[in-house]
């Protein structure tokens, strides 16, 4: 039966070269995958693929491997795999408070000053733990101003409506020498019959919840969250965030994270508010600006290792981060380049004085590959997490970049940081119950007009493959089907 289902297979996709225009098609591509191009209308000369055993020489498949392509969130396995063998999977960032004085009798004279260096993930938890460190060695009142330090980063004009639009969703947040929780507020919707509950979660001070949100009882959609407007208004001595649009009772309860205010007046609110929480108190204001040379360490937050940072990049295909560890990557040679220690010296943990920049971070990662022997011209590098519709990479530079990390002794902090489908990450969903759950890590993207995949696969025989499938075409989102057809059909191979 399985030869005539195949028989008649090969039969319908050499019926429809003459539609899809490939003459070789059955010698490049396996069936399945042709066939769920031709049902998506996906031309083939707009996709890209290349598939080759990790311990053999000869690609399996490669069809159109050197057109340069935009690969969306694909784009962050070079940024990762940059990252982790150029900084060393134990590199750390160093959130630190400094001061112009210490502390007499409970009052900071002066300044306290807040440096970061970029750590991609300096959560709320961990600003109130710093802030906790303060009020143990016993300062409660600060005499002078809260000073944020950004400057790892060299400041850029960033607009987070330029990419689709949508300037209050966190991915859209620019990169940040002092990012602090992600720049987001975090809500709880409850549904209620007349108006929706609308619970704060991340506190900040001086910001006032206008709910004017109205409850429907029309499907709840997986469209909710674009039918939630905010406005952000002046009003006397604070800010008014108006909340207005629908909101379904049969959503539920849901979580929103927005970024409705500008870095500095988000991290003003929740410094405020937590210092106040803590018994501390501020004479002067919360404010942007730079560390005195002079200035006095009291404490500091130590990040978790890189290692943890690009799995949640890579499981979660998280934006925000892929850029800050990006830009992480634009310290000069001897400041990254060093063996990775227990405890890393301050100049590799904070990136010294030399703030970070796309241009410096871009040129790194070229030198690294032709360092390594990878040399890739149509390579295109925005900001290293694929959120960018100029970023490009071919599919057969970026399988020879996974064949090249199968041979790294870094390989398995690497690999295990993709999505392993049907089990977790943006794979968690994905091809469930089928022969390829829990044996591909396989990191996916998704733009508009682009759909991508890349990774590692286990045949039926326990081979592993390198795989990268690449479509740039309008109806790229049908081709999702395509790149599932490739994964099963790698899974079935004898």
């Amino acid at each position: 039966m399985r030869r005539f289902a195949a028989y008649h297979l090969v039969r319908l996709a050499l019926s429809l070269l003459p539609l899809i225009g490939a003459a070789d098609v059955l010698a490049q591509l396996p069936p399945p995958v042709v066939l769920a191009l031709h049902a998506a209308q996906i031309p083939l000369q707009n996709v890209g693929i290349v598939v080759q055993a990790v311990d053999s020489g000869a690609p399996l498949i490669e069809h159109n491997s050197r057109q340069a392509m935009n690969p969306a969130s694909v784009m962050k396995l070079v940024t990762t795999y940059a990252a982790l063998d150029l900084l060393g999977p134990a590199y750390v960032w160093q959130t630190s408070a400094l001061a112009d004085n210490v502390a007499v009798n409970g009052v900071l004279a002066g300044n306290l000053y807040l440096k970061g260096s970029g750590d991609p993930k300096f959560a709320i938890e961990h600003l109130s733990s710093l802030l906790r460190q303060l009020r143990v060695r016993g300062i409660e009142r600060i005499a002078g101003d809260i000073v944020l330090d950004r400057s790892a980063f060299a400041p850029t004009a960033f607009d987070p409506a330029a990419f689709d639009n949508k300037p209050l969703r966190p991915y859209n947040i620019g990169p940040n020498g002092l990012l602090i929780n992600f720049q987001a507020l975090r809500f709880t919707l409850q549904a209620q019959e007349g108006q929706p509950r609308i619970l704060l979660e991340t506190p900040s001070a001086d910001l006032y919840i206008d709910n004017r949100l109205r409850s429907t009882g029309t499907v709840c959609g997986s469209d909710w969250k674009d039918r939630i407007n905010l406005a952000l208004l002046p009003d006397g001595g604070r800010q008014r965030l108006e909340i207005t649009g629908t909101y379904a009772v049969q959503c539920g309860e849901r979580a929103l994270s927005l970024s409705p205010l500008s870095a500095e007046a988000h991290d003003k609110g929740l410094i405020l508010s937590l210092w106040q929480e803590l018994g501390g108190r501020l004479s002067g204001r919360v404010r942007d600006g730079a560390t005195p040379p002079a200035a006095q360490l009291l404490a500091s937050h130590e990040s978790p290792p890189l290692a943890d940072a690009v799995r949640d990049i890579n499981k979660f295909s998280n934006n925000v981060m892929a850029r800050q560890v990006f830009l992480t990557l634009s310290q000069p040679p001897q400041e990254v380049t060093a063996p990775a220690k227990e405890n890393p010296p301050e100049a590799l943990r904070t990136g010294g004085n030399f703030p970070a920049n796309t241009e410096r971070a871009g040129q790194r990662i070229n030198d690294w590959l032709s360092g390594r022997g990878l040399r890739f011209p149509e390579l295109v590098i925005d900001n290293g997490s694929g959120l960018s519709r100029s970023e490009r990479i071919s599919a057969g530079s970026l399988n020879r970049l996974l064949l090249d990390a199968w041979q790294n002794p870094l390989m398995p902090e690497f690999i295990a940081s993709m999505p392993l489908v049907g089990i977790d990450g943006t794979m968690k969903k994905r091809l469930n119950g089928s022969p390829v759950t829990g044996r591909a890590h396989i990191k996916t993207g998704t733009l508009n007009g682009v759909r991508s995949a890349a990774g590692y696969a286990l045949d039926a025989r326990g081979r592993r493959y390198a795989l990268s499938f690449l479509i740039n075409d309008p109806r790229a989102q049908q081709g999702g089907v395509a790149i599932d057809a490739l994964l099963t059909w790698i899974a079935q191979r004898q």
